[in-house]
């Protein structure tokens, strides 16, 4: 009995059952392990055979007590073996003698009253299963046959999200892409995004499975997945030609961003080794040096949004080669970055009417000969995050007041040298001012926030924590800017 069972999952699909349970249990959030009780393909095929509904021992979360009789399940016989650390149970036939007497006279299964869920139409099914993440939709796939098709419809799987960081993550993966790769043999090709963020026990061996199963691949996300390296990296962007999207911030071992070398030789000069990145995060990959940062820049010249926040060892050296190859760029942040200064602004500047957002947070060499530079050439500026940079003054404000007049959002913090002057200047240019962060400014009183106030009625957001401002300006920002929110360290302003 227990042998035709298992040709009856097979003919499914390779255990249709087996493979929700594999999926369920590898993305669970608290362990990676089965627990001993889970339903396997044979136990849940067998149970949707003689039962109109699954069992509830089916359906119960892997944090619920176990079964009081061990080796039974709903009158089952069970055998377990351990294969790579998991339990898997062996469901057989139960004999006749030992089935329960409802079970026996339950009838027919036409004179049997559905439950209210059961009428709602596929679409309906369809649009709830859409919201739900990958883990929960994989334990529904486990409930009964119709839920099982319905969950893995394709239009459902064009997102992949894991998280969790007991998540055994490289299993889960094979086990969703081999599923998804079931109508369409070792191709995903409805799968676009895949969302790995925070599990760290994610490896090369997992990524390279993204890369061999899902050539349509458009957006990657591994933030914190730490162990992954170059080669994982190279392997996917080669793979999967259609990737605009990777985010590989505080992956500490990436250092680059390249074509692997069978590919690199593959192509001719004239067809180009060209990734299509758009979107590139390498936010805390330290080992990041001026030579990698070229080789990023060289094959990814489509790049048009570029992240290398505390990329420590950076210079401005590094900084011409997304200006050379990547004229497209609007956003850059080179924050934290401690050996940009003045030069490496200068090579941003050539970027000129095309950069949109600038953050240079932090980088202490940057004085106001290089926010000259970019407030001369780059007239269409809306971000500036200068916080942290000690050498900017009032004499830096005036130059992107008067050239950048399109300026949105703005960060001096922590620049004890600006003071209401530059702060007026400022305020009488940039009307479409609409946050303003002047944390720790030293300088900055109540005098200078009333002209804000008065000129920039959008404001949406001002901190002025740390400064020394009186109630009364506040309140003067407050009746000007209704719907500003203030950020501020006066205990005396409600």
């Amino acid at each position: 009995m227990g042998a035709n069972n298992g040709k009856q999952c097979g003919s499914e699909g390779k255990g249709s059952s087996s493979i929700s349970s594999d999926v369920s249990s590898s993305t669970d959030h608290t362990s990676t392990k089965a627990p001993k009780h889970a339903a396997t393909s044979e136990d849940s095929d067998l149970s949707m055979r003689t039962l109109s509904t699954p069992s509830p021992a089916l359906i119960l979360p892997p944090s619920s007590p176990p079964l009081t009789q061990p080796g039974l399940v709903n009158g089952s016989s069970t055998s377990s073996s351990s294969v790579t650390g998991e339990t898997i149970a062996m469901v057989h036939a139960p004999p006749a003698g030992l089935l329960r007497p409802e079970t026996r006279l339950r009838p027919p299964k036409d004179q049997r009253q559905q439950a209210p869920i059961d009428l709602l139409p596929d679409h309906a099914f369809l649009q709830i299963f859409a919201h739900l993440p990958t883990n929960q939709l994989c334990r529904c796939a486990r409930v009964c046959r119709r839920w099982y098709n319905l969950a893995w419809d394709p239009r459902l799987w064009r997102t992949i999200r894991l998280t969790g960081d007991l998540l055994n993550v490289d299993r889960a993966l094979r086990v969703l892409t081999r599923r998804l790769c079931q109508d369409t043999p070792n191709v995903c090709l409805m799968l676009e995004t895949v969302v790995t963020g925070g599990c760290r026990r994610l490896t090369d061996r997992g990524l390279h499975t993204v890369a061999q199963c899902c050539p349509e691949l458009r957006r990657l996300e591994v933030a914190g997945c730490y162990n992954i390296s170059n080669e994982a990296v190279f392997d996917v962007v080669s793979r999967c030609p259609n990737l605009e999207h990777l985010d590989v911030s505080g992956c500490s071992k990436v250092t680059c961003i390249s074509l692997t070398r069978e590919v690199s030789l593959k192509l001719s000069p004239m067809h180009g080794q060209q990734i299509s990145i758009r979107y590139l995060d390498m936010t805390d990959c330290f080992a990041l040096e001026d030579e990698g940062l070229h080789t990023i820049a060289a094959h990814c010249t489509q790049l048009t949004h570029l992240y290398l926040r505390r990329c420590v060892r950076l210079t401005d050296e590094g900084l011409r080669y997304p200006v050379i190859y990547c004229p497209g760029v609007r956003e850059l942040s080179v924050s934290d970055c401690r050996f940009v200064s003045d030069f490496g602004l200068r090579e941003i500047a050539k970027l000129e009417g095309r950069l949109r957002y600038l953050s240079v947070a932090h980088c202490g060499r940057i004085t106001d000969v290089g926010i000259r530079y970019v407030a001369k050439y780059c007239g269409k500026l809306r971000y500036l995050n200068a916080r942290g940079c000690e050498g900017l003054t009032d004499h830096g404000l005036e130059y992107l007041a008067k050239n950048c007049p399109k300026l949105k959002s703005l960060d001096i913090g922590k620049c004890p040298l600006v003071s209401d002057a530059g702060l007026e200047l400022l305020a009488l240019n940039c009307f479409n001012l609409k946050r303003l962060s002047l944390k720790s400014c030293e300088s900055i009183t109540g005098r200078g926030l009333q002209v804000v106030a008065a000129n920039c009625f959008d404001m949406q957001l001002l901190n002025v924590q740390d400064c020394d401002v009186s109630v009364e300006a506040l309140c003067f920002v407050k009746r000007h800017c209704k719907r500003c929110v203030i950020e501020h360290t006066n205990p005396a302003f409600f």
